[in-house]
């Protein structure tokens, strides 16, 4: 059985490292191959961003369905399962806390530093490396996607109105420009830029995205914060489980923000 290891650079890139726990720092994510359980180990430290991570993840999904050519071999092909596991959650969650000891186990193992990294575990005979014909090709980087999962409830309703009606918006009497602009395309997009606003004062790390339907969501590394629509009026619609996984303060505070923004229109 064999294992390797790599860390997830900037720009999709992954780079083969020595086996080792040293390995694992606050602000990195590892990748660990691991032929012996038929698993993929996606560790993130305390200090990784989103972004960071969700490039890791496809980087993650590329190599359990392809493995990693060395030479005329190839590592870890056809593995089933990723195992993620975010050490900010570790010891307070327990599906993060019982992959982060399962990865421990492994990485405390007896093993052999072979070539290009890789190392060798004994367990019943070793089992031999898979051999392809082809030659050698680097994996390509997989493409960061900006899809997120869709929110289960899809029933909408208007969580501003909880606070006061959102003011309308009059409109003015002004000189034809040069270059003909909708003026209720740029008011939407600026209504749709104060929810992010609003809700990036409360979360410095979110996730955005324009769905299919035209629905914007927002979410966080912990769960989805909020899901919109905004038609015609320029009235938003947030889907009836938008805010639900926050603290109520920090939803009516978002709300609140958002009105003085829109006030400014």
């Amino acid at each position: 059985m064999f294992g390797l290891m790599f860390n997830s650079l900037d720009g999709g890139v992954i780079e083969p490292i020595k086996w080792s726990k040293e390995s694992f720092l606050p602000n990195i994510s590892i990748i660990t191959l691991d032929e012996s359980s038929g698993s993929v180990f996606l560790w993130h430290g305390v200090k990784q961003g989103l972004v960071a991570r969700r490039t890791a993840l496809r980087q993650a999904e590329s190599l359990k369905g392809h493995g990693y050519t060395v030479g005329k071999s190839i590592i870890g092909r056809d593995l089933k399962k990723i195992k993620e596991i975010d050490a900010r959650k570790v010891g307070k969650v327990p599906e993060d806390t019982s992959l982060n000891e399962e990865l421990q186990a492994l990485l405390d193992r007896t093993f052999t530093e072979l070539e290009n990294f890789i190392v060798s575990f004994q367990i019943g005979g070793v089992k031999p490396v898979i051999v392809t014909k082809k030659k050698s090709k680097p994996i390509p980087a997989p493409a960061v996607s900006n899809t997120v999962t869709p929110l289960k409830s899809v029933s909408t309703a208007s969580e501003y109105d909880e606070i006061q009606p959102i003011p309308s918006i009059k409109s003015k009497k002004t000189p034809t420009p040069s270059i003909k602009v909708s003026t209720s395309s740029l008011l939407t997009e600026a209504k749709v830029s104060f929810v992010f606003i609003s809700v990036l004062e409360h979360f410095t790390d979110i996730w955005i995205s324009k769905k299919a339907d035209g629905s914007y969501s927002v979410e966080m590394m912990d769960g989805p914060i909020c899901q919109f629509t905004i038609k015609e009026g320029l009235k938003l619609n947030f889907t009836a489980s938008s805010f639900s996984g926050i603290d109520p303060k920090i939803k009516t505070a978002i709300q609140k923000k958002f009105i003085e923004l829109s006030k400014l229109i």
